[in-house]
């Protein structure tokens, strides 16, 4: 009898992941859920650098991002649009990040999954000042 594991669907991958960042649990999502040669895109190196690869990178980029915040003041994270592989999410956050004061961001996430995990995020977004 198979023993082989269930692979996760795009729907299954993209509903865990937005359970778990709602829940803050943003550094577990992706050590669950990211390929282990996953990419991310910014727009701007303003947010470090444009294009990152590979899940401990990825996991140090968010957690240099989170240093940056000085204090949380709400958020929002939408459910998730999914066609075929890829899936997107609007997260939207205000925050206050240090030397830049409180900050409203919105952005468009949006995820390729590949053999149940998520192979590259790329992030689209407008803030005041960047």
């Amino acid at each position: 009898m198979s023993t082989q594991a269930h692979s996760m669907t795009t729907h299954e991958v993209a509903n865990r992941l937005v359970s778990l960042c709602r829940e803050g649990k943003i550094v577990e999502a992706q050590e669950e859920l990211f390929a282990d040669n996953v990419t991310a895109t910014e727009p701007s190196a303003a947010m470090g650098p444009p294009v990152v690869e590979g899940k401990a990178a990825v996991i140090e980029k968010g957690k240099q991002f989170s240093a940056m915040i000085e204090e949380h003041h709400g958020g929002h994270i939408s459910d998730p649009l999914v066609a075929g592989e890829w899936f997107s999410i609007s997260w939207a956050m205000e925050v206050t990040m240090k030397g830049m004061g409180r900050q409203k961001m919105e952005e468009i996430c949006v995820y390729h999954v590949k053999d149940g995990k998520i192979a590259s995020e790329q992030y689209f977004f407008s803030m005041p000042g960047m």
